[in-house]
């Protein structure tokens, strides 16, 4: 029986849930419809529709493997469920990781004014770079993937359970835990770095723009200021992203933890739906079509009830 404060933070889970699946769900439609329509399938389009995608998915399994560990944990007896939500996890975590880094570094080459040679090299030519990057998710994918039947496996023969059994020592629990996340921790990384490196960027940018301003404020410096906000709510996400993952997975070594693992899981849930509205809310074209589909629902709304008697 679940408790009153752990009805309420699972309603939120829920919400969240619903709301990252609209809003990935609203961002991929609209670049797929821009696509169609413009017989072009651009690299931007290519990010976002990936991110969007990798997005829903990575929902739809932290939904149902916080849900079974809430409601049902004796599901995960048999192992084969564990198996495929493990081997689920790799795959949609790395890749969600992945078109967020693909996506900061794309703004980082397109935005960012930086003079080193290097630098220049990279924004010469901006899909080399992304190539090189799914080329590294691939090479992680086949450098996890035998590591974690490894572990499984080895988990297996020494508890005849599974990897999230209590029996398994913390520490090796845990080291086993940084081995299948490893490469996802460096991407994750090298994200934060570029975010940092184009904050940079725009800040001195801001600072030049102010020293010669006139007393009016410039298009240019209010929409350096927005870059700047968008992006230190996209770090502050990701990185709430990477802890809610640590409180979730030191809870399957903790008795009587539910409440913490459920607040764990709406710290996870908080970043796929919370950069999805940032996104839509930055981005002119996303919002101008968001802002035309709240509109039409409004008169869809209006017409039906004058319709009813």
């Amino acid at each position: 029986m679940l408790s009153v404060p752990e009805g309420l933070l699972i309603f939120v889970a829920v919400s969240e849930s619903i709301l990252g699946v609209l809003g990935n769900g609203f961002i991929g439609l609209a670049y797929c419809i821009e696509c169609v329509k413009n017989k072009k399938f651009s690299t931007i389009s290519f990010i976002l529709m990936g991110l969007a995608t990798s997005r829903i998915c990575l929902i739809g399994l932290i939904a149902t493997d916080g849900f079974v560990k809430i409601f049902s944990p004796e599901m995960y007896s048999s192992g084969y469920l564990i198996d495929c939500v493990t081997y689920s996890w790799v795959i949609l975590n790395s890749s969600s990781v992945f078109f967020a880094t693909s996506l900061s570094i794309f703004y980082f080459l397109k935005i960012a004014n930086f003079s080193h040679h290097i630098f220049l090299w990279l924004r010469s030519d901006i899909k080399r770079v992304l190539l090189l990057l799914m080329g590294c998710l691939f090479i992680s994918w086949l450098v996890t993937f035998p590591l974690t039947v490894k572990i499984i496996s080895d988990t297996r023969a020494k508890n005849r359970s599974i990897v999230f059994s209590a029996k398994v020592h913390k520490g090796e629990f845990f080291r086993n835990q940084i081995l299948l996340n490893l490469g996802t921790l460096l991407v994750f990384i090298l994200c934060l770095i570029t975010c940092i490196l184009l904050l940079t960027s725009l800040w001195r940018h801001n600072q030049r723009m102010l020293l010669n301003a006139t007393g009016f404020r410039d298009p240019s410096t209010e929409a350096h200021i927005k870059a700047m906000k968008v992006l230190i709510s996209f770090i502050i996400l990701f990185i709430l992203y990477f802890i809610g993952i640590i409180i979730e997975i030191s809870c399957t070594t903790m008795s009587e933890s539910k409440l913490l693992f459920i607040f764990g899981l709406i710290i996870t849930a908080l970043y796929p739906w919370g950069h999805s509205f940032i996104l839509i809310l930055g981005n002119n074209k996303l919002k101008q079509v968001f802002l035309r589909v709240l509109k039409q629902l409004n008169c869809w709304k209006k017409e039906k009830l004058l319709r009813t008697p």
